[in-house]
């Protein structure tokens, strides 16, 4: 178990028997998501192996395929995925609901510290009144509404600016570098005209969850609007954004997303720019944008960096 240096030993020892005894369900995640504490309440729930250290994803997957741990209702758990990581840890401390396969309600927090450790503690609340449930069932479903682009399931475009506003402030306050990345689909009407909207709709979600499967928890990444999108990738180098970005363009490049269409493919551009603590939102994203203009502009397929 990981405990903070500025503990004395006596009241470690001390915080690490109680949580082992507690009642609670206690995890700790480090920055790649990989599970790096947990007690045994949140192991008996989730049917953890003592000294198994699961990635979040793979704990959701085997949840979902086993039967345990956190109910997942739904059709499409690839999607399911991809939306609730769009969300993860992309605030200092939240809350929510969920169900447990076994019939238990809990309630969960998140809190998440500067080098993008989480801590997970939540609690049994299946006592409480089945009508307040449902009220609160209600206001969580309408936040994630308000933050879920309805098709592709990542940050709709309000979600993804607020967590670029969020941004900017870590660069002013603390010199958090983050990279911002403006991505487009490169002629993406020819998709519609010539395969239907339904098919122009499953590129959109293929290249949403292709890039949303190489990012970090901490990385954000929205749909601004038809098939722009915006990546947010923080504590990054100017040499590893522009690799990351490359590795995204040539997943594209070679990817079929189409099975009724087996020799389609699509390519995308890409804009990028370190965001500058002296400027606005608007202003960072016109630097991307234009970048990712000469990128069209260069013959598409291609990354841009923003002149300095």
């Amino acid at each position: 178990m990981v405990l903070p240096p500025t503990v004395p030993n006596a009241h470690a020892l001390h915080m690490a028997r109680l949580y082992e005894q507690s009642p609670l369900f206690v995890s700790l995640f480090d920055a790649t998501d990989t599970m790096r504490y947990a007690n045994p309440a949140f192991r008996t729930a989730f049917d953890v192996a003592p000294g198994a250290e699961p990635t979040w994803t793979d704990l959701m997957r085997c949840s979902h395929t086993s039967g345990v741990g956190a109910a997942i209702k739904t059709d499409d758990f690839e999607a399911w995925l991809t939306s609730t990581r769009s969300r993860r840890g992309k605030l200092p401390f939240r809350t929510f609901e969920a169900d447990l396969t076994d019939g238990r309600w809990i309630y969960m927090t998140e809190t998440v510290d500067e080098q993008g450790w989480m801590l997970c503690v939540a609690f049994d609340i299946s006592s409480m009144r089945v009508g307040e449930r449902s009220l609160r069932m209600a206001r969580d479903g309408a936040l994630r509404a308000a933050q879920v682009d309805a098709l592709t399931g990542i940050s709709n475009r309000a979600h993804v600016l607020q967590q670029l506003d969020k941004r900017l402030d870590q660069l002013r306050e603390r010199q958090q570098p983050c990279g911002l990345v403006m991505l487009d689909l490169d002629h993406f009407k020819r998709v519609n005209d010539t395969y239907g909207h339904h098919a122009g709709d499953g590129v959109l979600v293929h290249f949403a969850r292709l890039v949303e499967a190489t990012l970090r928890r901490e990385d954000g990444f929205g749909r601004l609007g038809g098939e722009e999108f915006m990546l947010l990738v923080p504590n990054i180098s100017h040499a590893a954004l522009e690799q990351m970005v490359g590795r995204v363009l040539e997943k594209a490049r070679s990817a079929r997303p189409l099975p009724e269409v087996p020799d389609f493919a699509y390519t995308c551009s890409a804009g990028l720019t370190m965001l500058d603590p002296s400027q606005d939102a608007a202003h960072n994203m016109r630097r991307a944008d234009y970048a990712l203009y000469a990128a069209k502009g260069q013959g598409r397929d291609r990354l841009v960096w923003a002149e300095a």
